[in-house]
């Protein structure tokens, strides 16, 4: 116990944290984007792992990793905006459309990947590059606050940074108003004459944006190569931040850092020498636990509510 709780209060922990949280960070503020829109996007996971795949292949074909992140973030995009052309204008059904993109993706990068690299598991024999770390001047000479502050990756602070923004953009901009009330309310909104089925392919397109962000993150920063499905279910588990976080920025940010946080424990624990497979459960079963808790506090808030109106 006392090994635990040493490595818990090592500043190292929290730079684990920041690293967990900045995939599901960005892939989170993308759902929450879509969700608020009323096209809840369920092909984050897939958007993720063919975002992964296309920035190592960019990364590597070119030298450039930063030409890899732009053809993660422009593949998520494209990606987003092919699901709702299928929605909108095919007339799909969104659920089955995000999980078609979710089965292609597991499918398609596997093959990309064998047909880039000659391997089916991963791609050790890309020299792919990878984004870099910042060191805050001044700051990175504190003792203490230096190590939890200062060394991240570029983009772990790119997306702390992307929290306020789609806050700002989401409560104080006419586009985030009319994102808002497409979702709230669609029938209202087209007669106040919004274009309802654009900005909810906006909002696709700018989740997609995210969830390549985040899908770059994992193969440009969190580790320097792709590997066959290595978002593990990272894409779904954003999905449970985003309702944990109740639709709001701040909110995502505050349940990534806690499924950060559980993931980062089982990451300690698992080096004392626990079951490794015991371990990998801690960051699933968090997500389960809480929103059962949110939807039980909902029910009794309902059933509340229906007594005093009665």
């Amino acid at each position: 116990m006392d090994a635990i709780i040493s490595q818990i209060w090592d500043p190292a922990f929290i730079g684990t944290i920041f690293r967990v949280a900045t995939p599901l960070l960005f892939a989170a503020l993308g759902v929450m984007i879509s969700d608020r829109a009323g096209v809840l996007n369920i092909g984050m996971e897939g958007m993720m792992l063919s975002a992964a795949l296309i920035a190592v292949l960019a990364s590597a074909a070119t030298g450039s990793p930063v030409i890899g992140f732009l053809a993660a973030i422009s593949a998520g995009a494209l990606i987003g905006w092919m699901m709702s052309f299928s929605v909108n204008r095919l007339g799909t059904n969104l659920i089955i459309t995000g999980i078609a993109v979710n089965l292609a993706a597991a499918s398609l990068t596997t093959l990309g990947l064998y047909l880039a690299t000659g391997d089916k598991g991963m791609s050790g024999s890309l020299k792919s590059g990878s984004l870099p770390h910042l060191n805050i001047p001044i700051i990175k000479d504190i003792p203490v606050l230096g190590p939890i502050v200062s060394g991240h990756h570029i983009l772990t602070y790119a997306a702390l940074i992307a929290v306020p923004l789609v806050s700002i953009m989401m409560m104080k901009t006419r586009f985030g108003l009319h994102l808002r009330a497409s979702g709230d309310d669609p029938k209202s909104a087209t007669a106040a004459g919004i274009k309802v089925p654009r900005v909810q392919m906006q909002a696709l397109v700018l989740s997609g944006l995210f969830g390549g962000a985040g899908g770059a993150y994992l193969s440009l920063g969190y580790v320097t190569w792709f590997a066959q499905n290595m978002t593990a279910g990272r894409g779904f588990i954003a999905i449970a931040a985003e309702v944990m976080g109740q639709g709001t920025a701040w909110g995502t940010l505050a349940a990534s850092l806690v499924l950060a946080l559980a993931e980062a424990i089982a990451i300690t624990l698992q080096s004392l020498g626990l079951p490794f497979e015991l371990m990998q459960m801690i960051p699933y079963l968090v997500p389960v636990f809480v929103l059962t808790i949110h939807a039980s506090r909902k029910m009794r808030r309902d059933r509340l509510k229906s007594s005093q109106t009665i």
